[in-house]
């Protein structure tokens, strides 16, 4: 069953998650409209599909922004910056 994203993005809230989505408009629009989350990490797709993220590397990008010890609660971050 599909949720809307504010409910999808509460749930987190309220559950302390750190929310992994490839809706990035979105969930930016709600994170500027409410920052108090566990943190929001946001995939953007390419229109070429060879240029968007595998999700091995969406993993590599999380492994690389906690060996930076980089600080997510309230933060909307672009992981594809995360990811080398």
């Amino acid at each position: 069953m599909s949720r809307p994203d504010s409910v999808v993005l509460d749930f987190a809230r309220q559950d302390e998650r750190v929310l992994l989505t490839r809706n990035c408009d979105d969930f930016q629009e709600l994170h500027q409209l409410n920052s108090i989350h566990s943190g929001v990490l946001a995939v953007y797709q390419d229109s070429d599909p060879a240029k968007n993220m595998s999700y091995k590397e969406i993993v590599k990008a999380i492994a690389n922004l906690e060996s930076a010890g980089y600080a997510l609660q309230n933060r909307f971050v672009v992981l594809n910056q995360w990811n080398y």
